[in-house]
This record gives C-alpha cells, structure tokens and sequence, in this order.
C-alpha cells in the first residue's frame, strides 16, 4: 500500500499540480488543511507560489498546523518535501515586502534576486540542478523547471543539496536529515520531475 502523503492546502497556487503529479507517482494524496490531520501522515509536501510573506500567513492562519508540523517533521522524522516558495519557508526569515518569519528549520534568509543587463527577473524557464559534493541522494543532476523571484541564500553550506546558474550561484535544493526543499517545481519539471517525487516516495531518512 502506498504511504499517505499530507499535501498541506494553504491556498498555493500549484496545490492541484503537485497532487497530479504526487498521484501520477502513486502517492496516496490527502489534501490537508489542520495540524490533526497530519497526525496520519507518512509523508509531508509543503507546496507554495507568490509571496513569503502571504505564503507565511497563509500557513499560520491553519489551525494548529506549524505545531503540528514541528511535531511530525522536527520530533517524529517524518519524510518532509518542501517546494519553491514551500522550501523558501524553511528559512529563518524572507526579506519580501519586508520582513516576515519562516519556519527556521533550515538557517538563512530569503533574498531577492538581483536583475541585471544579463540576467532577468523573475527566473523563468529551465535550469541546469547541480549536485553538492554531499547532497541528499534524493537529488540528481539534471534540468529543472524554475519560476522564482526571490533565493534562498542559505547560512551552512552542507544544507545546500543543488545549485543552479542565474547570474551566479542559487540555491535549488536544501535538506537536513528528513527534510528536503527545492527551489524548483517538480511538477513541471516532466520526467526530471516526476523521478525526483518517485524517489522522494520511497526515502527512508
């Protein structure tokens, strides 16, 4: 039987494709949007487009969910995927519209990307993920679909999973121990994607 996998319901945007895309993999999706209801989950998805700060809000004003998630994610190791905006919520703070607090699971601040006469923002499009000497074997070296306006610029290195090009180096995958983020958006990503999720299905941290 496959494992039930808690897909929180913050109003994100990419809420449905992500649930497509974890059931095309054969996850046993439930859309979540109170912290009891992770109390069955086997595995955790945070999805998120738009801004941190309403990203942040969002999942806040959920009854009881950040307790919740610190509690099956923090102390009980469940498997955790964070994804663009969802991963960017496992940082100290975001630096968009001002300053709001993130999650804190994983150190460092959510910056914006800087444009230039070579470089657009937002970053839109395909990417090269490139593997840390290090990296959590969940991720693998490949191309990626990414559309962000804001990094991650992550304070220890050995949480940095991948890196990808745009105007210099930015973060596209993070992991500690039973937690995983990436910048990028799986379920757009076709079959790089969908493999990424496979994986992350089968993961024992």
């Amino acid at each position: 039987m496959a494992d039930r996998v808690a897909l929180i319901d913050y109003g994100a945007g990419n809420l449905h494709s992500v649930e497509n895309a974890l059931q095309r993999v054969g996850a046993d999706v439930a859309l979540v949007s109170d912290g009891d209801a992770l109390a069955q989950a086997e595995r955790i998805v945070l999805p998120g487009v738009g801004a941190f700060g309403a990203c942040y809000n969002g999942l806040a004003s959920l009854p009881g969910m950040i307790e919740a998630l610190e509690g099956r994610v923090l102390k009980d190791g469940v498997p955790f995927l964070g994804i663009c905006v969802g991963m960017q919520l496992l940082a100290d703070k975001g630096l968009e519209h001002g300053e709001t607090p993130g999650l804190g699971w994983i150190g460092g601040e959510v910056r914006a990307l800087e444009p230039s006469e070579h470089v657009k923002v937002p970053h839109m499009g395909w990417n090269d993920v490139v593997v840390a000497d290090d990296a959590s074997a969940l991720i693998h070296p490949g191309e990626a679909y990414f559309l962000h306006s804001y990094a991650f610029d992550v304070a220890n290195n050995a949480h940095v999973a991948a890196r990808t090009d745009h105007g210099g180096a930015v973060t596209a995958a993070v992991a500690r121990d039973n937690i995983l983020g990436v910048q990028f958006h799986p379920e757009k990503s076709q079959a790089y994607g969908l493999a990424l999720l496979e994986r992350f299905l089968k993961w024992k941290p």
